[in-house]
């Protein structure tokens, strides 16, 4: 399979999330060409600030290998990675990150901060951006969309207050 292939299985998952009402994030980790993993956004249903979905996803990769080093695992994420994920992939030792969307609010492989090739850490290692860039973030934009446009519908104004 190729990059492509494992960020359409990431993109199943943001779509289930979506479906859920979360923001529409998924992740797949592939280690040995096979996808043992696969999880999405659930902050809002978990009430948890860390239930990204590529966190979750390497959490399940880890307990599938029976093992904390993610050492010959390729991360697959809708959106580039925050810090806190970006940091779990320093932490668990990751090869290769590869992300659909940048995220110019809190992007942490290359748009606000590069947390792959910081020196200053104890590992380091490869990002491939902008697989199927314009997919992901037509996810999110059509996601965004909906919920502006159902605040804005029909009574929003009484629902907020307004006059």
């Amino acid at each position: 399979m190729t990059d492509e292939d494992y960020m359409r299985l990431a993109l199943e998952e943001a779509r289930l999330a979506a479906e859920e009402g979360e923001v529409p994030i998924g992740a797949v980790v592939v280690c040995g060409g096979e996808a043992i993993a696969r999880a999405h956004n659930r902050r809002e249903t978990d009430r948890d600030p860390s239930a990204h979905a590529e966190f979750s996803a390497m959490c399940m990769a880890a307990r599938a290998l029976d093992r904390w080093r993610l050492t010959g695992c390729t991360v697959y994420v809708t959106l580039e990675p925050c810090l806190m994920c970006a940091g779990l992939m320093v932490n668990a030792r990751i090869d290769r990150c590869v992300y659909g969307a940048p995220d110019p609010k809190g992007g942490a492989l290359g748009t606000l901060f590069d947390v792959s090739h910081d020196e200053r850490l104890n590992h380091e290692f490869d990002v491939a951006s902008g697989v199927l860039e314009q997919e992901c973030a037509n996810e999110l934009r059509s996601f965004f969309r909906a919920r502006r446009a159902k605040k804005k519908g029909p009574g929003a104004a009484e629902a907020q207050g307004c006059c």
